[in-house]
């Protein structure tokens, strides 16, 4: 009825899709950015709102028109996938190699030890290739099989900033050199990112962990320390004591625990990292202040950076409220 509506009821609705629709171009521009596209198309739209949760509780029963499914691809499938790729690379890479020891056997003695030499070569060869194959795809495809890359942005210094989306369990196959271990001042593993570590690791990544307690001692409140991520697919684990929510300067302590762990990298000449959502339950951060300061300190430390060997820094989101949160802010960083 006309008469139950008030005079400025038309303006108030007015303004609510106005912001509505700005605020979901605004997600589904970055997700057409993300996918080098230049026209935002419904399935943008569809993982913008599935991606912001606040947009995802309000239009969950509506149905974008083309804008096709969900990813919610089982990682086990995509392992398949892109390890057949990879195994295809491996077959085919060799085949050269073996072509060009073939032919040479002039003299019988020298040729023995031609060969030899070219063997003990080409093995080398091999495992710097491995190295050079390994860091390459990890930067180029993302931190490994199974990682949905949701959202990246360049930073100052030519550094790529990379969203994405696993299981928590997965985080010792990632791609990366580094990962970093929010913990407390007696480096224990009991939250959650320090038993998916040790259930990933094994007895090896436990006793690289023991060794580190005993040299290093306990840690100050944003101080890092390195382990041999043994067991890992990474080579190191960086683990750093977080503050406690509601301390004095707790907030400049946490962007000061990013800015270690990054400097911590940087002095081992690692090229990547990968940084889970710090834990909320320990230390009582809310999501979207952690999310706000960790993002915060990682474009900073870039600025006030003359050079890095760091190139990939990714964030493993493994719940739906960390994606909507890190996606929205992740969106909202100012790089330079």
């Amino acid at each position: 009825r006309s008469s139950d509506l008030g005079m400025g009821a038309p303006v108030y609705m007015a303004a609510v899709i106005e912001y509505l629709a700005a605020e979901i171009l605004e997600l589904a521009g970055n997700a057409a950015r993300d996918n080098k596209k230049g026209r935002i198309t419904p399935r943008h739209i569809l993982l913008a709102v599935a991606n912001d949760e606040e947009l995802n509780q309000l239009l969950k029963g509506v149905t974008i028109a083309s804008g096709g499914v969900l990813p919610r691809i089982l990682p086990e499938l995509l392992a398949k996938k892109r390890g057949s790729r990879s195994k295809g690379e491996t077959i085919l890479s060799p085949s050269p190699e073996k072509k060009k020891s073939k032919p040479p056997p002039a003299a019988k003695k020298p040729a023995k030890k031609g060969k030899a030499s070219k063997g003990r070569q080409t093995k080398k060869e091999k495992q710097t290739e491995g190295g050079k194959e390994s860091t390459a795809n990890a930067s180029e495809d993302g931190p490994g099989d199974g990682f949905t890359v949701l959202s990246s942005k360049s930073l100052f210094l030519g550094q790529k900033l990379s969203l994405t989306q696993n299981d928590l369990s997965h985080i010792g196959s990632m791609k990366v050199e580094g990962i970093i271990h929010p913990t407390s001042a007696d480096i224990d593993l009991k939250e959650d990112i320090g038993n998916a570590l040790e259930k990933a690791g094994g007895k090896e990544f436990l006793e690289a962990v023991k060794e580190l307690r005993k040299s290093h001692g306990s840690l100050e409140v944003s101080e890092a320390a390195l382990s041999q991520a043994n067991g890992l697919a990474a080579k190191f684990v960086i683990h750093c004591h977080i503050p406690q929510w509601g301390s004095d300067k707790c907030e400049e302590q946490l962007e000061k625990t990013v800015k270690n762990c990054l400097s911590a990298a940087e002095d081992k000449k690692l090229k990547s990292v990968a940084f889970p959502t710090f834990p909320s339950g320990r230390n009582g951060f809310p999501k979207q202040t952690a999310a706000q300061v960790i993002l915060r300190a990682i474009a900073s430390h870039f600025v006030n950076s003359s050079s890095s060997t760091l190139k990939n820094i990714y964030f493993l989101l493994y719940d739906s409220e960390s994606i909507g949160i890190y996606v929205q802010e992740m969106a909202k960083l100012d790089t330079k």
